[in-house]
């Protein structure tokens, strides 16, 4: 490496461990539109080469000028957004440079290692049977694909179908349940994967926003053949959990699959003091989640966990182009249990996050997050104008600010704009309401105190002021 190479590297690594370091300092929301970022980055393509540095430079002022949301800081409680590890962002750095391509051993053979030791943890980890195949996608979507996909093949299988050969035209009918209160990315990777609106029959949820068993019961019984239970660790707004256990016995007696949507929650099961409300998730057939939310590494990095290695591994792209290796015993090939092969080798921050922290490090962060949310709770209830409107089992809490959307909405816009923190708006039961969402390793007690004022002061601003 020359000294230019060395220089424009160093001076990347400084920009971003000052970012780093001012974070807490921030303004939590980004204050630069559009118009202003495509000025300062934009215009025609340059016809020259320029200094590498001058890009660089140019990524920084970006930052400094508002166009880059602090939302791996202290304060941030919008969406289920993690705080990405010092570790995770330095193992990342060192994915970036190595630049393995991960999809098979013999192009990256310690990356391919390190995904596989990574995967045996977190099956450890998160209480799952011992068998279970792990894939590394990209987020939570590629993650429901890929269950779904091996969900599909085996429902189907056991009806007599060879999905991979017959494709689905003249397939069985096969039936898909989800909760009402589903994330649209199961509904996405459903799409993708060929299912029409027409197959998904929609179970309702109690308030709170759970299935409700007794009325997937009904909905399996009310017709034969293949079907798939989509069911849910965490919703979104309430955090709340789907009774996975009832909801795996009722499936399974009418051999259906079960896949849960655990993008944040499944992390509750690396809880000692939190996996007892998600008992029973262990008997599910499929698992999706995201590392990049609560583990707190970089972006890009989902996890999807299948119970049943062979139809996972069909389910993907199995047969080998001529020129790519045969496997070797002992060597774990990426690329059987996620769509793509081209890909970085996002699995390491993961191998590195649960390294570093280990398994009581984990439980830690998660931990603290949920008390955190339970301090919003018992900070914000007593205000004037303010109602909690779900039981905080885990780190999601919403709020709901007077009687109608109005203040709720004026609240949010000034929190926002005051950027000591930022929340978002969501719908919840009809009526307008603000999320928080506390996720990032970041947040400390102070943080929560210095919000819960910040919340204080513009709503004594809005309710008092004529």
């Amino acid at each position: 490496m020359n000294r230019g190479e060395r220089e424009i590297l160093a001076r990347a690594a400084g920009q971003a461990m000052d970012y780093l370091a001012g974070l807490p300092r921030r303004h939590v929301g980004a204050t630069a539109g559009a118009d202003e970022l495509m000025k300062l980055l934009g215009g025609p393509l340059p016809e020259h080469p320029a200094p590498p540095a001058d890009t660089i430079d140019l990524l920084g002022r970006a930052a400094a000028e508002g166009g880059v949301v602090a939302s791996s800081g202290p304060r941030y409680f919008g969406y289920v957004v993690g705080g990405t590890l010092p570790v995770a962002i330095a193992a990342d750095w060192i994915t970036t440079a190595w630049d393995q391509n991960s999809g098979i051993f013999d192009l990256g053979p310690a990356a391919a290692t390190a995904e596989h030791i990574a995967a045996g943890w977190l099956i450890d980890l998160l209480g799952l049977p011992a068998h279970t195949s792990v894939g590394f996608p990209t987020g939570c979507a590629m993650a429901h694909l890929t269950a779904l996909a091996a969900a599909r093949h085996h429902v189907l299988a056991q009806a007599g179908w060879d999905m991979e050969r017959r494709g689905l035209h003249q397939a069985p009918p096969l039936r898909i349940l989800v909760g009402e209160q589903r994330h649209l990315t199961v509904d996405l990777a459903l799409r993708n994967l060929g299912f029409g609106t027409d197959q998904i029959h929609v179970v309702p949820s109690d308030p709170e926003g759970r299935m409700r068993p007794d009325d997937l019961e009904h909905l399996l019984a009310a017709a034969d053949g293949p079907a798939i239970v989509c069911a849910q660790i965490g919703d979104v707004n309430t955090g709340a959990i789907d009774p996975v256990g009832d909801i795996c016995d009722i499936a399974h007696r009418h051999s259906a699959w079960v896949h849960v949507d655990g993008a944040f929650g499944l992390w509750a099961a690396a809880s000692p003091t939190l996996r007892p409300l998600v008992a029973g998730t262990e008997r599910a057939d499929s698992w999706a989640t995201d590392a990049h939310k609560w583990l707190n590494v970089p972006y890009d990095c989902g996890l999807v966990f299948v119970a049943h290695p062979q139809a996972h591994q069909a389910a993907m792209l199995h047969t080998r182009a001529d020129y790519l290796p045969a496997g070797v015993p002992g060597e774990r090939d990426p690329i059987e249990w996620v769509p793509e092969l081209s890909r970085r080798a996002r699995s390491l921050p993961v191998w590195a996050a649960l390294r570093t922290l280990g398994r009581t490090g984990v439980a830690d962060m998660i931990d603290r997050c949920c008390a955190h949310a339970r301090s919003f709770v018992t900070q914000l209830r007593d205000l004037p104008h303010v109602r909690i409107l779900n039981d905080a089992v885990l780190n999601q809490v919403l709020v709901r600010f007077g009687d109608d959307d109005t203040l709720t909405r004026k609240v949010i816009a000034q929190l926002q704009a005051g950027g000591v923190c930022w929340f978002g708006e969501t719908t919840w039961d009809g009526a307008v309401a603000m999320r928080i969402s506390v996720t990032s390793w970041r947040t400390a007690q102070a943080d929560v105190d210095r919000t819960v004022e910040e919340i204080r002061t513009v709503l004594t601003r809005l309710t008092t002021t004529p």
